[in-house]
């Protein structure tokens, strides 16, 4: 598995995460249930954002979340315990080296995972190995090429290509959720269904503006400054003007939209 993640593992960006995961769960996930009894595999739980989310709207399943980073297991499991789930175990593993045989799981959900992977296609094509027949593959990803938002700002544009362009050089895809179709169906899965989730944010929705606009997307874009700057990719003065108008946007007249896409399929 890709093992570089362009986001970082500090703190600040745990914290972006779960402003992200509690924000988007009635986007995301108000259509996310698995039956009980059912073996449920979450592939890339990072600090447990989602898995929380998933003990959550169903209870009865039973949930494996692993992650290829020590740390973010740790943490994932520190507050999924907290919360008294006791139907979520978790495990170290690399999604391309599972210690799982085939037909482990009934369903797979993986979310904000295959944007840092290099080779998606073959991660989905294993994981299908671990998926019994009739079983069902979750997939969620957003599209960085789905941003837009009033007032406008080329400025902001290019703040936001400086972490496409350092995910791709990460060797991952920021705009992978377009792909989400051809994704899959090169990797076998049948009754492909793909459906873009649209977040669209204006003054009329502080929660909103606060929880995605600045904590979720422009906090994420805030935290490449060092990283776009030192590889060159933009002028320190550029970036700054990007990050002023993209808060700009979360003022009373301005709106901001992005999209996500959910994708489903079987084995």
């Amino acid at each position: 598995m890709n093992k570089a993640y362009v986001h970082g593992y500090d703190h600040r960006e745990n914290i972006r995460l779960q402003d992200q995961a509690s924000t988007l769960v009635e986007l995301l996930h108000s259509d996310t249930f698995y039956p009980a009894g059912s073996r449920v595999l979450e592939a890339g739980c990072g600090v447990g954002a989602q898995t929380v989310t998933l003990a959550k709207n169903s209870p009865n399943a039973l949930i494996t979340s692993v992650d290829i980073s020590e740390a973010s297991v740790a943490e994932a499991r520190r507050k999924v315990e907290a919360l008294g789930f006791t139907h979520v175990q978790f495990q170290q593993a690399d999604i391309f080296n599972l210690p799982y045989g085939q037909d482990a799981f009934d369903h797979i959900f993986v979310c904000f995972v295959l944007e840092h992977l290099s080779q998606p296609v073959e991660a989905l094509h294993i994981l299908k190995s671990h998926l019994r027949p009739g079983g069902t593959i979750t997939v969620i990803e957003g599209d960085h090429g789905s941003v837009y938002f009033h007032p406008d700002s080329e400025a902001a544009h290019k703040a936001i290509l400086c972490q496409v362009e350092l995910q791709r050089r990460a060797g991952g895809n920021a705009m992978v959720g377009r792909e989400l179709y051809p994704l899959l169906r090169g990797a076998g899965y049948g009754s492909i269904r793909v459906s873009p989730r649209m977040v669209y944010v204006d003054s009329s929705k502080p929660e909103l503006v606060e929880g995605f606009t600045k904590n979720t997307f422009t906090a994420m874009i805030e935290g490449v400054r060092e990283s776009a700057i030192k590889a060159k990719i933009v002028e320190p003065h550029v970036f700054e003007k990007g990050i002023r108008d993209l808060y700009r946007t979360t003022e009373a007249d301005g709106v901001f939209c992005y999209t996500f896409f959910k994708a489903t399929g079987n084995k």
